[in-house]
């Protein structure tokens, strides 16, 4: 060895770095959430300018009056619902019907009190409704309810 020997740097220096990281920390934080705002002001304001400053609400608006797809889009869904009773220890399954020409693409079920369980949701074999396989544990306070849901289109 050359007799060198690393010291350790003293308190006052510790501190002094510790501090230095600390400001250019906060002024590169203060100059990132000052121009945050200012770009998110900017790019509202060019989309603005780009929608003849109508919103998107305003726009979804006018769309839905036009005619075509944006109009016609929901006239093609439907929800239709249904409801499930049950008793204590009681398991059934349950279906819910679209109207006549309507196809059920999904669905599903609710339950209020937290003591029934699902098992399996599906359509029905023809699709024309959902179908939700229900269960109640023994233990439940008395008779359980909830509803069903089917999700239809033409």
């Amino acid at each position: 060895m050359n007799g060198w020997k690393a010291k350790r740097p003293s308190p006052a220096l510790v501190v002094a770095t510790v501090a230095l990281f600390v400001a250019l920390g906060g002024t590169a934080g203060a100059v990132a959430s000052q121009a945050v705002p200012l770009a998110k002001r900017a790019l509202v304001a060019d989309n603005a300018k780009k929608l003849g400053g109508q919103t998107s609400q305003q726009i979804a608006e006018q769309a839905a009056q036009l005619p075509g797809p944006a109009s016609s889009a929901a006239g093609l869904v439907s929800i239709k619902t249904a409801t499930w009773s049950l008793g204590p220890s009681g398991n059934a399954d349950f279906t819910v019907t679209c109207d006549a020409g309507l196809k059920a693409v999904g669905g599903g079920w609710d339950d209020p009190q937290g003591w029934a369980h699902a098992w399996d949701d599906r359509p029905t074999a023809d699709g024309s409704g959902w179908r939700v396989y229900v269960s109640v544990p023994s233990n439940a306070p008395g008779g359980q309810s909830g509803g069903l849901y089917a999700v239809c289109i033409r």
